[in-house]
């Protein structure tokens, strides 16, 4: 007999934990302030940025396939290991080149975790449930939780660096990250995946990227993963960047960034509660969405620009959940994370080229032209948001099944 949600909770507890104490960044909110002081300038950071965001595709998908075959546990302990490398490297920084080791080593904690925390989330639920129904709802959760611990330590991070130093905030967070570890050790790892290890690594990589390029029915879903992704990107990159066209005061760059962290919680309670599957629910939301988007390409108000990146902001989160779960649907458990990590790749693939284009329309014509690009990409994924709907014909378990039979058959 399938499990209750309350035993779903309590199992996810140790992912709760683990997901809140990788939250902990408290060297986050200082962290342009100690770079500026370790000798970078505006060329240095870019070049930073750049190998950040390199590293990041490179290793999403090939952990993907690591945490398919061998453990999603331990995929998101290496998360952990590197996120805690990350605040020791760049706290023992003094200049440019070791403090970009630290950016690379942070590209890896970020692809380690992104994919396989969702997976192993989802195939939790439907270990303990048999069903798929409440994964928004405990995804949500985790979302809201991390969210919690972004916003109160950013807060604290910044109280902390004026008390002693910047340099102390990266000190301090590396405990925090290993606590996460410990975390992570009493979470009891879903085992529906380990079905992979009956075929070959090459068999396995192959049907992987099957499932992603050749699936015809998995496109809309692949394609809505994607620009939900780009969007969320856009909006923490380069919204600040609407303050300095309207000249706003340094404070309150601090609020908009706490509001846009604050909607990666939000987002997720907004996905728990709605059913984006119908119509009703996912009509509204997509309208709000739209109304949102317009805003920043059309307004010259500080505050209804902010206001309105806020609410895009928690439209995309909740959509993006969303849509998670019907990527999981349609795709077996021994290829999940895998999937999960390919799209994600293709996103910031996506997103490379669309961060240049923004920054050049941006430098030649303005930020509120630029805006228009993301009011297309928004109603781009409103209409597949509309028209997309759960996948009932091919229950999860009998994706399973298939899959297995490809994996031992190649």
């Amino acid at each position: 007999m399938p499990a209750s949600t309350d035993s779903v909770s309590h199992r996810l507890l140790p992912l709760q934990v683990a997901y809140f104490l990788q939250g902990v960044m408290l060297w986050l909110p200082v962290e342009k302030l100690f770079m500026t002081e370790i000798g970078f300038d505006a060329a240095s950071i870019g070049v930073m940025a750049a190998a950040y965001a390199a590293v990041v595709p490179l290793i999403e998908f090939p952990s993907g396939i690591l945490a398919d075959r061998w453990s999603r546990r331990g995929v998101l302990i290496i998360s952990s290991v590197a996120l805690a490398a990350t605040a020791l490297i760049g706290g023992l920084s003094s200049g440019v080149a070791l403090y970009v080791v630290s950016a690379l080593v942070l590209g890896i904690y970020f692809a380690m975790y992104s994919g396989t925390m969702d997976a192993a989330v989802y195939d939790t639920v439907l270990e303990e449930t048999g069903v798929s129904d409440t994964f928004e709802k405990h995804l949500g959760r985790i979302r809201m939780i991390n969210s919690i611990a972004l916003v109160s330590s950013s807060l604290a991070g910044g109280v902390l660096a004026a008390l002693t130093s910047t340099r102390t905030t990266y000190f301090t967070t590396v405990p925090i990250a290993l606590l996460s570890v410990a975390a992570l050790l009493y979470f009891d790892e879903p085992r529906l995946h380990r079905a992979a290890s009956a075929g070959s690594l090459k068999a396995h990589v192959a049907v992987t990227i099957r499932t992603i390029t050749r699936r015809r029915a998995l496109l809309p879903i692949l394609a809505l993963a994607l620009l939900t992704a780009v969007v969320s990107n856009v909006l923490f990159e380069f919204g600040p960047l609407w303050l300095a066209a309207l000249d706003a005061s340094p404070a309150l760059y601090g609020p908009l960034w706490a509001g846009l962290v604050s909607a990666l919680g939000i987002g997720g309670l907004l996905a728990a509660r709605l059913d984006l599957g119908r119509a009703e629910h996912a009509v509204p939301l997509v309208l709000v969405m739209i109304t949102a988007s317009i805003v920043p390409a059309t307004v010259r108000s500080i505050a209804a620009v902010s206001v309105a990146q806020i609410v895009l902001a928690i439209g995309v989160i909740a959509a993006s959940i969303h849509v998670t779960r019907l990527l999981h649907d349609s795709v077996s458990s021994t290829v999940r994370t895998g999937v999960a990590s390919g799209v994600s790749t293709l996103s910031w693939a996506t997103f490379l080229p669309l961060a240049l284009l923004f920054g050049v329309v941006s430098r030649d014509h303005g930020v509120f032209t630029a805006g228009w690009l993301i009011v297309v990409i928004v109603v781009a994924a409103g209409a597949l948001l509309i028209t997309a709907t759960r996948r009932t014909v091919r229950t999860p378990a009998a994706a399973d099944s298939e899959s297995e039979s490809t994996l031992v058959v190649a």
